[in-house]
């Protein structure tokens, strides 16, 4: 195998599981402990793997590289909406719960829509506007204000004074990456900020992330993984990163994404 040929086979295999180990490539390709981490260094160098101890993982995104809401909404919905429905099934009537901002919390806004007795606390306009397309008597929903970022969150010194001010049982909190290092992370200070106050607010924190934002790392943490009571997540989820949140996390659960035929269209 050339050497052009094998890098392109360790990087497809970075790509389909999140990481590879130099031991067994070594093993997989038949070629020397060196030969790999010069191909490695390689693809490191052209900005396609990070290298690190004993293998590499996927290049991730910049700390502040921060998508907008149409451009996440449309990226792994199966897996969005599985997590949406387990999250769904925490909530009770009568009870006071917030929705950060998000497109897996947005994923969830439509599943509670007919909750009984429902306090929803929000800092996404697009959140508000799922409550409002449904209204219900019974129900009550408080948008802090703020300035607003490119994934519509509700940002600053405004909605901090807003949430501070409040209790809720429950926090849904979407998160831009995790992992066991950095935690729960945002490439927004503001929203970081704004979020560590729904997290302050809240009795039971609970963190709805797909497989993917796992070894992502936003420039700033909204909290450790330790201080999530629940968090849930989809199969995709590697097992190492599973023993991680299982050992730190209150509770992991695992949801099986539905075929894209079984999804509902928005």
């Amino acid at each position: 195998m050339l050497a052009q040929q094998r890098q392109q086979a360790i990087l497809e295999k970075v790509r389909n599981s999140g990481g590879v180990r130099v031991a067994d490539l070594v093993r997989e390709l038949g070629v020397s402990d060196m030969t790999i981490r010069r191909d490695l260094e390689v693809l490191a160098e052209r900005g396609l793997v990070e290298k690190v101890h004993g293998g590499a993982t996927a290049a991730g995104p910049g700390s502040t590289e921060e998508p907008g809401f149409t451009a996440k909404s449309v990226r792994q919905q199966a897996e969005k909406e599985t997590i949406a429905r387990s999250a769904a099934g925490l909530v009770r009537p009568a009870t006071a719960v917030a929705l950060s901002a998000g497109t897996t919390t947005w994923t969830l806004a439509h599943h509670l829509v007919d909750v009984p007795e429902l306090t929803v606390i929000t800092n996404s306009i697009r959140i508000a506007d799922v409550f409002h397309r449904s209204p219900r008597a019974d129900r009550t929903v408080v948008l802090t204000g703020g300035v607003r970022t490119p994934s519509d969150a509700l940002v600053g010194p405004v909605a901090v004074s807003a949430i501070r001010r409040l209790h809720v049982d429950t926090l849904f909190l979407g998160v831009h990456g995790m992992s066991a290092r950095a935690g729960f992370t945002t490439p927004n200070l503001l929203e970081a900020e704004t979020d560590r106050e729904l997290v302050a607010s809240a009795r039971r924190l609970v963190v709805t992330a797909d497989h993917t934002k796992w070894g992502t790392v936003g420039i700033s943490t909204i909290a450790e993984l330790a201080e999530a009571h629940v968090v849930i997540t989809d199969s995709g989820l590697p097992d190492e990163a599973r023993q991680e949140l299982a050992a730190s996390a209150g509770e992991l659960i695992i949801t099986e994404p539905q075929q894209e035929s079984e999804i509902a269209t928005r």
